[in-house]
Protein backbone atom coordinates (compact mmCIF):
# COMPACT_ATOMS: atom_id res chain seq x y z
CA UNK A 1 0.00 0.00 0.00
CA UNK A 2 2.93 2.93 1.07
CA UNK A 3 4.70 2.25 -2.53
CA UNK A 4 1.15 2.65 -4.61
CA UNK A 5 0.23 5.66 -2.38
CA UNK A 6 3.36 7.83 -2.87
CA UNK A 7 2.85 6.34 -7.31
CA UNK A 8 -0.42 7.79 -6.40
CA UNK A 9 1.01 11.22 -5.08
CA UNK A 10 4.02 11.14 -7.46
CA UNK A 11 1.22 11.43 -10.45
CA UNK A 12 -0.74 13.55 -8.67
CA UNK A 13 2.36 16.36 -8.30
CA UNK A 14 3.91 16.19 -11.69
CA UNK A 15 0.99 18.26 -13.44
CA UNK A 16 0.88 20.72 -10.78
CA UNK A 17 4.91 20.84 -10.62
CA UNK A 18 4.89 21.42 -14.58
CA UNK A 19 2.16 24.34 -14.38
CA UNK A 20 3.60 26.06 -11.13
CA UNK A 21 7.26 25.86 -13.65
CA UNK A 22 4.99 27.28 -16.67
CA UNK A 23 3.45 30.02 -14.49
CA UNK A 24 6.99 31.02 -13.43
CA UNK A 25 8.31 30.82 -17.05
CA UNK A 26 5.25 33.09 -18.03
CA UNK A 27 5.68 35.76 -15.35
CA UNK A 28 9.82 35.51 -16.17
CA UNK A 29 8.65 36.37 -20.07
CA UNK A 30 6.12 38.90 -18.90
CA UNK A 31 8.69 40.75 -16.91
CA UNK A 32 12.11 40.31 -19.40
CA UNK A 33 9.29 41.97 -22.22
CA UNK A 34 8.23 44.55 -19.94
CA UNK A 35 12.01 45.34 -19.42
CA UNK A 36 12.77 45.50 -22.90
CA UNK A 37 9.54 47.17 -24.00
CA UNK A 38 11.24 49.95 -21.46
CA UNK A 39 14.49 50.14 -22.80
CA UNK A 40 12.99 49.96 -26.75
CA UNK A 41 10.70 52.97 -25.59
CA UNK A 42 13.81 54.83 -23.77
Amino acid sequence: MPAEMMNSVTEYREPAVESERGAVLAVLLMVILGVAGIFAVS
